[in-house]
């Protein structure tokens, strides 16, 4: 199969909507095949992606004190730190040798949904950083303005009206993972191990490291290509499951790598009340419907040992 293609999506913001479905259908024949794809014209400033890792450093670099203060055991709704070797993603191996920082949606304290405990409606947990909040945010809102219009393109592509999925992911359960790879350590253990991700597309930014590796379809594994100022995308379960397989999520890892590595990884899952059910025009269901909530909770419960 071919290598991890590279797509200018630029097209899908253009009032020509031959330029549109020339981009959709690029887009459905990468979701269909490799189920990666490196994206080019996503309009995210370099400024946003420097600020961003600049804010990833500082906060791994806290002192563990102040990290557990701020750990994804005291919160319920998937925010916060994880400690290395907390998190295994692929079951029945060794627990994955990273770090992770999770943001969500910045709900207020008294917003409606926080204050009736509804799941992942919680509060962020922040750090005591400087211009933390303000870089990580911003990150958030591009990422996630880049993965509603990759979903106009997959509407297209689908055969669906252009803004099918845009009621369904105007509040959507994201998150913004940050990520450290110490590095150097045994070659034999898994940065993250094999895994496919759980929602509908994640945007993955790195720091030019090496690490990440598709699992080609045939079997083996090919290193995704680090093109400067280009973003990873690829399919999660919950779209795979939306389209009823019509596109596929790619088991995919991230190796140890040689040295520390940074990525930050925005994960949009769709709104809690979204109903995931067989797509128009794609056949028998080969999943039961579900619900955006239901699903995340189903998949976070069998990855982390203090959900069970």
């Amino acid at each position: 199969m071919a290598e991890v293609p590279v797509l200018d999506v630029s097209g899908l913001a253009s009032p020509d909507p031959l330029a549109r479905r020339a981009v959709a259908a690029a887009l459905g024949a990468a979701c269909r095949g490799r189920g990666f794809f490196l994206v080019t014209g996503h309009g995210i400033p370099e400024a946003l992606r420097a600020g961003l890792f600049t804010a990833a450093r500082a906060v791994f670099a806290l002192p563990a004190e102040k990290k557990a203060a701020l750990s994804i055991r005291r919160s319920p709704h998937n925010r916060g730190w994880v400690a290395l070797a907390e998190e295994r993603l692929a079951a029945g191996q060794a627990p994955d040798v990273k770090e992770a920082f999770n943001i969500g949606l910045d709900f207020a304290p008294d917003h409606p949904e926080v204050m009736a405990g509804a799941p992942f409606r919680g509060v962020n947990l922040w750090p005591d950083l400087l211009g933390f909040r303000t870089a990580t945010l911003a990150w958030f809102n591009a990422a996630w303005d880049l993965g509603r219009l990759l979903h106009r393109g997959f509407a297209l592509d689908l055969g669906l009206a252009e803004t099918f999925f845009e009621d369904k992911l105007d509040t959507p359960l994201a998150t913004l993972r940050l990520l450290r790879y110490p590095g150097g350590g045994d070659p034999a253990l898994p940065g993250a191990g094999e895994h496919t991700d759980y929602g509908n597309v994640t945007v993955l930014a790195t720091d030019g490291v090496a690490g990440l590796e598709v699992k080609r379809r045939g079997g083996g594994w090919e290193d995704v290509p680090q093109i400067p100022g280009t973003l990873v995308c690829n399919i999660g379960d919950c779209l795979m499951r939306w389209s009823n397989g019509v596109y596929a999520s790619t088991p995919h890892r991230v190796r140890m790598p040689a040295r520390e590595r940074f990525s930050a990884a925005f994960f949009l899952d769709p709104n809690p009340d979204a109903v995931v059910a067989a797509l128009p025009g794609t056949g028998i269901p080969r999943w039961p419907a579900t619900t955006g909530a239901a699903y995340l909770k189903e998949r976070l419960d069998a990855t982390y040992a203090h959900r069970g």
